[in-house]
């Protein structure tokens, strides 16, 4: 396996919408490692085409996702300048094959976190703010058919970040026991509490910041961080609208379409 080869199909992919098979059926025997490697290779090409690297995303934070792709650990991707948008924004879904939308707790770093040996109590001492913030995930691999190192390479599946609410500090909320309601198209859709990520949202930053360490990258003042879904990723249609309250920190909101479409 070439993993510049590797890189070049799924940028192919995402840039013609024409997901490809699953990496794990072409190479059975890849590993976690060339699988980032593939994802950095991605990120790399973009940076040199002008993006800049803005944060992470943490995904597969709950056990039901990571049994269904089979690993007991998170994953993470990249997040960059041209993905992130802001609240109230109407977003087109024609850049993206099968998005999905899932609803998290951002933290916006004042701090650099360097693993390994990044704690609990570190990561709460190097966050500016916390906020809402929805997730768009689209998947390069056909037909969402990913096991944990399709979604590596692929970085996190990660597409879009829209981040809201009222910036908020770490210290004025309970993360654990924080309430979350999302509503679609004003209809009540799906609840969860902060708990939903590995406990405790503040764990998933601290085991990203170790994760990161293993590939001598590190979290940087000013990074925004998605902490990990709190409730199952939702297929998005044209003309939908999602709201998501959060106790404490506010609501972020956004409407997707097709392009013509317009509401």
């Amino acid at each position: 396996m070439d993993i510049q080869v590797e890189a070049d199909r799924l940028l192919k992919a995402e840039k013609n919408k024409q997901s490809i098979e699953p990496l794990t059926d072409t190479f059975p025997e890849i590993t976690v490692d060339e699988a980032y490697n593939i994802q950095l290779k991605q990120i790399q090409e973009k940076v040199s085409k002008g993006a800049a690297v803005v944060g992470k995303k943490i995904g597969l934070t709950s056990k039901a996702m990571q049994d269904m792709v089979q690993v007991s650990e998170p994953d993470y991707g990249h997040l960059l300048d041209n993905m992130i948008h802001l609240d109230g924004e109407d977003l087109s879904l024609d850049p993206f094959s099968e998005p999905k939308l899932e609803f998290e707790i951002a933290f916006v770093l004042k701090n650099d976190l360097q693993g390994p040996g990044v704690t609990v109590l570190d990561v709460i001492e190097s966050t500016n703010y916390v906020a809402p913030a929805f997730e768009v995930i689209d998947s390069r691999i056909k037909d969402w058919n990913i096991r944990f190192e399709d979604t590596v390479a692929d970085n996190g599946s990660s597409a879009r970040a829209i981040i809201g609410g009222n910036p908020t500090a770490i210290d004025d909320v309970d993360l654990t026991h924080l309430g979350m309601v999302v509503y679609r198209n004003g209809k009540y859709l799906d609840s969860a509490t902060g708990a939903a990520v590995m406990g405790n949202p503040v764990k998933a930053v601290a085991w990203l910041a170790n994760a990161l360490g293993k590939y001598e990258i590190s979290l940087q003042n000013g990074d925004i961080v998605l902490s990990g879904a709190l409730t199952a990723a939702i297929p998005i249609e044209d003309g939908d609208t999602f709201t998501a309250d959060f106790a404490h920190i506010g609501s972020v909101s956004s409407s997707f379409y097709r392009e013509g479409n317009v509401k």
